[in-house]
């Protein structure tokens, strides 16, 4: 028997046995859920306990008391500000199973330092499919974000992979996990549409193994001032693999309650697989929850580029992949190589870059010169903030003109039906972040980009 389908029908069997066994020997979700948090055995007041649907804080002496809705399957705690993440070889469990008993208890850890500082690091679309794709995980994205954790010793830092962990065949689960426990620090989960299960189903049944490996789909937590927030913005049409970007009303309702704990002018930084700027229908629904908050950046992946999206006090970062164009070249399909997101915060401020896989941090654009002079530079994480400049044999010209097209080095790579190998579907994708000059004569042109934080970026290349 195929291995997906026996899983399928294992979790089918599985889940309807569980539920027997519930109603037999008398596990009622409508009974209340007791427990406490603790540190160092010591109580915690006011930490937030949450099924999903409704959220209470913890009283003076670390308890709290919750009646779970009929839908609710884990209680989940928002790990305060000041401890450390639980985690299983670095899979964050912050969460308890609702099967486990009427009585679930959370002991956390206190930081050895202050967490208003840290970094966080995005893995946007992994998207194992085989061991081939397994392989080159394993041997180029697993050690390059090592080496960048390892270049932040001495800091706190955390992941947060925002969806297609796998690539249809949630098998390879097992392999991400693998990948994660070698990077070595706290990772987060969201669900991508390709780590859904098809075909049981609506979206109430999509998201049954991903729950079963990682837990709940949508929860918060913090570190330091910044304020964490996991959503599931995929839902399942239970047709094939149709799917939209659409976040359910319950997982708003639950947002709006869980955002009335936030300060107004805290980091608030909200994670989740399709972009919601331009593919999630009811977007506007998301941003009136946003729109009190002074400083909010959405982390998002899904599209295999990389494209940043400002709408007055939203931030949104749309990642370039870790697979890249589906592990078929070096580079998405808009040019921007293979890589993830590096961001640093320190109180309620918010730094960043884009990290390409097998280079250093001074790798944020790339140049090309066509036949008939005209020169392309790529500056990968580009936003209007940045500055762009070109000098043509060493005599400077002023700014480079940004006009959006095609990178030609991912048309090289994956324009037409032949193109690229094993996998054809990859197409080169207009980008919003090339910028182009004339060389009329010149030899040589030198490009300087300054991204928004003052940190310049320099490239040469001779015609």
């Amino acid at each position: 028997m195929n291995r997906r389908l026996f899983i399928q029908r294992s979790l089918v069997i599985t889940g309807a046995l569980s539920l027997r066994l519930k109603n037999t020997f008398g596990f009622n979700r409508s009974a209340a859920v007791t427990g406490k948090v603790t540190a160092n055995g010591k109580p915690l007041a006011n930490v937030l306990i949450s099924d999903g649907f409704s959220i209470v804080p913890t009283a003076a002496d670390g308890s709290y008391q919750l009646s779970p809705d009929a839908k609710a399957e884990f209680v989940f705690i928002s790990i305060p500000s000041g401890y450390e993440f639980p985690h299983d070889k670095f899979l964050t469990r912050h969460y308890r199973r609702l099967s486990e008993g009427s009585e679930l208890n959370f002991e956390l850890v206190p930081l050895k330092q202050d967490d208003s500082k840290h970094t966080f690091i995005v893995w946007a679309d992994p998207q194992v499919r085989n061991k081939k794709d397994v392989a080159q995980m394993m041997a180029q994205s697993v050690p390059d974000t090592r080496k960048t954790v390892e270049s932040l010793a001495g800091q706190l830092v955390h992941g947060i992979g925002v969806g297609d962990l796998a690539w249809d065949n949630l098998e390879f689960f097992n392999d991400y996990d693998k990948a994660i426990g070698q990077i070595g620090v706290p990772f987060f989960q969201g669900l991508g549409n390709h780590d859904m299960d098809y075909r049981q189903g609506g979206d109430e049944t999509s998201d049954r193994t991903f729950k079963s490996h990682y837990g709940p789909t949508y929860y918060s937590f913090n570190r330091g001032r910044a304020h964490y927030v996991m959503i599931d913005d995929v839902r399942y049409l239970g047709r094939e693999r149709e799917y939209d970007g659409y976040i359910t009303e319950e997982q708003l309702a639950w947002l709006e309650k869980d955002l009335k704990f936030v300060k107004k002018d805290d980091l608030l930084i909200i994670c989740l697989h399709i972009p919601v700027y331009n593919q999630v229908k009811n977007n506007k629904d998301l941003y009136r929850l946003l729109r009190p908050f002074k400083n909010v950046h959405i982390m998002s992946g899904h599209t295999h580029y990389n494209e940043n999206n400002i709408d007055g006090n939203i931030y949104e970062h749309n990642h370039g992949t870790v697979c890249g164009a589906w592990w078929t070249g070096p580079v998405c399909e808009d040019g921007c190589p293979r890589g993830y997101g590096v961001y640093s915060v320190e109180g309620n401020n918010l730094k960043w870059y884009y990290k390409s896989m097998d280079t250093d941090k001074t790798n944020q654009l790339s140049i090309f010169i066509d036949e008939e002079g005209k020169a392309s530079a790529n500056v990968y994480n580009w936003d209007p903030q940045w500055k762009v400049e070109y000098w043509i044999d060493g005599q400077y010209k002023g700014i480079m003109k940004n006009e959006p097209g095609l990178d030609p080095v991912a048309t090289r790579l994956y324009l037409g039906d032949k193109l690229p190998a094993g996998r054809t579907f990859p197409e080169p994708r207009e980008t919003k972040h090339l910028f182009v000059a004339k060389m009329k004569g010149g030899k040589k042109i030198k490009v300087v980009a300054t991204d928004r934080f003052g940190d310049k970026y320099e490239r040469e290349m001779e015609a």
